[in-house]
């Protein structure tokens, strides 16, 4: 790591900071910069990324314990004793010296932001978050670095986020603005407080309820740092009268919304009278900050509680790791000169707070450290939000560009309905035809062809193993009986070939249903796909849908009828008659009927007539009884080798005539009924027309006004972080 200063003269100078893989030896400038995080989030791959980092002089430090020793001392204008009062006015200096003219665009930069509620956008930004438990003197801290008086009371005073912008501001008559719902108010240190509770009533209402809309108040005044801090709710258990009973649980959602983001930092007010550990402000800061490295905390009521603060703030039971400023809260009627005069002498003559180091105590050491915690933690959030911001904007001017076009003509209308039709027809080609799925690539179920292709070959198993059909039990049993049912006058040793028909019919019979189901499955599924094309390419006129959903349906299912008829006919063909050309059949059967004289051996001629023989083909037969028919036992074999080489060739031109009329029928639906069934839907009475597409779905419309207001302010977002880049980058090269 290794750095580049220009014109460093004073606080608040800009550094230039290099990140390497390696890093160099440090810089030996003294560089006091908050660092939560030693493994910065935009350290990357590349040899080197330019950061901002602010200079804060250790001097400043210095200065500052010197001027508070200042008022201390015996010296001091301040009287020691019971009744002390200032004799006389003293000079207090600025909390802290404000940023020079380049650094403040930044905070002004991350303040526009937060006006323009970026963080609607998902974009967080970088935030000082003020957070204690009810009565725990956040009022008192704010107001000491302020300089305004805050609201005070019994009860919750802050019931809203109030978003305190201080900006040191050279004219001596200070400028204090609210801004809330839309309003600007001007105001002065004389009304504030009430000029508050106004704006918050008109808010959150008159009771004692809560809510989560920001107030911000912002106070231009000289010598107040410059800091944007975020004022919640005190957190309290036990609802009073007026309040909701669930108001811890509100509190805590507040809180935890602004404080869970990295980007937040927790400023967490404690009492110095409590135990810390069992402070609520505490879990909360713990339970999304568990090793304390983005939480400070401020120790107030250091003076009504001094016994043991020196041990609770170098012990750090809770975890702190920004460390701990322990300061002494306004009493009274004092002017807030007084108050820091006052607490000065505190830290400085108390027997036991001086024994605290005196960079942990006092409102200008607050000041000074909240105001570099800020500086490091914009520096390092900064580069992030601006990706952020161009990555959020370029992602919904293309969501925007993808929107339909508002159609305002029945020409324009039409025009887009026959896209609309047009484009769908070749996504369903590419799908049912092609085999094409580029469009759907990780939803399997629109891979058309394949799913078809393992739906033809589950039919063709269940036709194989249709229960019925098996030709190992029982063997020639049937064939036998058939034989003897169809014996008439004539020449022995003929087939009949009623015998023949008879057993085809019945086989066929017991798969009848099963090319029928197989069909119905098949055009389910392709509504499936066909409704799915649909709606995919008229999601953007929801107008449309119910009418093309119509259209797809009536279309799958007329053709679905269509083909259950086909399917029926060809099942009653294979029970009329027995043909084929295929030589296979006779193939088939001859090499059957090889086996029929081993056959005929061994259950008429054997000695031990054996209950099961091997056949080639069949494996395993049941035999059984056979030799009782010897008469018919040869022509019985005949039959059966058949009907075996036969009923192969059925349920094969079965599975592939079924296979090819669906193809062709997919085929049809796509390139002409599915136009066609459309039109003629959308044109019907109850279709609505063309002009239909005129109308924009209430949905759609709200969609494209939420996009253009997000475009909006996120070019608005642009050009504030752009404006604030030019002005502080520093060109720079390869080293």
């Amino acid at each position: 790591m290794y750095g580049k200063r220009k014109k460093l003269k004073k606080q608040g100078d800009i550094f230039i900071l290099f990140l390497h893989p390696k890093p160099k030896a440090s810089n030996p400038q003294s560089l006091s910069l908050y660092n939560h995080n030693r493994n910065n989030p935009f350290t990357s791959a590349s040899k080197q990324i330019t950061i901002f980092i602010f200079l804060f002089p250790v001097s400043s430090n210095l200065a500052c314990r010197q001027r508070m020793a200042q008022y201390s001392n015996g010296s001091s204008s301040v009287h020691q004793g019971e009744s002390s009062c200032l004799s006389h006015s003293v000079s207090v200096p600025p909390l802290i010296i404000s940023y020079n003219d380049r650094i403040r665009p930044l905070l002004d930069a991350v303040d526009k932001l937060r006006h323009l509620m970026i963080m609607r956008e998902g974009i967080q930004l970088p935030t000082i978050v003020v957070v204690g438990d009810q009565s725990s003197g956040k009022s008192s801290v704010l107001e000491s670095l302020a300089g305004i008086s805050l609201p005070r009371g019994q009860g919750i005073c802050t019931r809203v986020p109030l978003i305190m912008r201080l900006q040191n501001h050279p004219d001596p008559e200070p400028e204090l603005v609210l801004e809330y719902n839309g309003k600007k108010i001007h105001t002065d240190e004389s009304f504030i407080a009430e000029d508050i509770c106004t704006a918050t009533e008109e808010i959150a209402g008159s009771g004692k309820g809560i809510s989560k809309a920001p107030l911000t108040l912002i106070v231009k005044k000289n010598g107040v740092p410059d800091l944007t801090m975020v004022d919640l709710p005190g957190i309290t258990r036990v609802p009073v009268k007026d309040q909701p009973e669930d108001i811890y649980d509100q509190i805590k959602d507040i809180i935890m919304e602004h404080i869970k983001p990295e980007e937040s930092i927790i400023l967490n007010v404690l009492s110095a009278t409590v135990d810390f550990p069992t402070c609520e402000s505490i879990r909360m800061s713990q339970s999304v900050d568990k090793t304390g490295m983005r939480t400070l905390a401020v120790v107030t009521k250091s003076d009504k509680a001094p016994e043991g603060l020196h041990e609770k703030v170098t012990t750090d039971d809770v975890s702190i790791g920004l460390g701990y400023v322990c300061v002494r809260n306004r009493i009274g009627n004092e002017t807030y000169e007084e108050a820091r005069v006052a607490e000065a002498k505190l830290f400085s003559t108390h027997p036991l707070l001086s024994k605290i180091d005196k960079s942990v105590v006092g409102i200008p050491v607050l000041a000074q450290k909240l105001v570099q915690i800020q500086a490091g933690s914009i520096a390092r959030c900064m580069p992030e939000v601006i990706k952020q911001i161009n990555e959020k904007l370029a992602t919904n001017i293309a969501e925007l560009n993808k929107m339909p076009k508002k159609l305002s003509t029945v020409a324009e209308a039409m025009t887009t309905f026959m896209q609309i039709i047009g484009q769908a027809k070749e996504s369903l080609r590419k799908i049912l035809l092609r085999g094409e799925y580029d469009e759907f690539p990780n939803d399997e179920k629109m891979h058309s062809t394949a799913r078809m292709v393992e739906m033809i070959n589950q039919f063709s198993n269940e036709l194989h193993k249709c229960i019925g059909t098996d030709d190992t039990a029982n063997f020639l049993i049937e064939e036998i009986k058939v034989l003897e049912e169809s014996r008439g006058i004539g020449l022995p040793n003929f087939l009949p070939r009623a015998a023949f028909l008879s057993i085809l019919q019945r086989k066929v019979n017991l798969i009848s249903n099963l090319p029928v189901e197989f069909v119905m499955k098949v055009w389910d599924y392709i509504q499936v796909i066909v409704l799915a094309v649909l709606m995919h390419h008229s999601e953007h006129y929801p107008q449309l849908q119910q009418p093309i959903r119509r259209a797809g349906k009536s279309v799958v299912e007329r053709m679905k009828d269509r083909s259950i008829s086909w399917i029926t006919e060809v099942v009653e063909m294979e029970k009329l008659t027995d043909y084929t050309c295929d030589a296979a059949y006779t193939t088939e059967w001859n090499k059957l009927m090889t086996q029929q004289q081993t056959f005929l051996n061994q259950v008429l001629v054997s000695d031990y007539r054996p209950a099961t023989v091997f056949l080639e083909g069949f494996g395993k037969i049941e035999v059984g009884n056979l030799w009782e028919h010897p008469d018919v036992l040869q022509q019985a074999f005949d039959l059966k080798m058949r009907m075996t080489a036969y009923w192969k060739i059925v349920l094969r031109r079965m599975v592939d005539s079924t296979a090819l009329y669906l193809q062709y029928g997919v085929q049809n639906l796509v390139n002409k009924e599915i136009e066609k069934e459309t039109i003629g839907e959308l044109m019907s009475p109850s279709g609505g027309g063309i002009e239909r597409l005129l109308e924009e779905s209430p949905s759609l419309s709200v969609k494209r006004e939420k996009l253009k207001k997000s475009i909006k302010l996120l070019k608005e977002s642009k050009d504030i972080v752009g404006s604030i880049v030019d002005s502080v980058s520093v060109s720079y090269s390869d080293q």
